[in-house]
């Protein structure tokens, strides 16, 4: 088992989403055999921590899973810590979001490329 540093992408969507679009990008510890494997566990672990919940003016605030867009092997760490997070304001929320599944299938691609030489 190898140890990746994964980047989750979130949209946050305040009540109707009538606002600039906002993303939190998060660095995730994952521990997995190789890097499709760490791909695929990072993007279950996205999908498993996406919530809905209600601020302080009872309006619902919703954390939605975009996809993996980084992963870097790494030395022995814990798993699943959250090492680095980052909100961003985007103009156009639909462009950013494309960018996102973009650079996930490229990511997807090469670990899978990498995976299918192992064998």
């Amino acid at each position: 088992m190898k140890w990746y540093l994964a980047k989750l992408v979130y949209r946050i969507i305040c009540g109707n989403g009538e606002h600039s679009a906002q993303f939190d990008e998060q660095l995730r510890l994952i521990h997995a055999e190789d890097e499709l494997h760490a791909f695929n566990k990072a993007q279950l672990l996205g999908q498993q921590e996406e919530d809905l919940f209600y601020n302080h003016d009872n309006r619902p605030v919703q954390w939605k899973f975009i996809n993996v867009t980084e992963l870097h092997k790494l030395e022995n760490l814990t798993d699943g810590a959250e090492v680095y997070s980052r909100i961003r304001e985007e103009d156009n929320g639909s462009d950013y979001q494309h960018n996102v599944h973009i650079k996930a299938g490229y990511l997807l691609q090469d670990c899978t490329e990498h995976f299918l030489q192992t064998l």
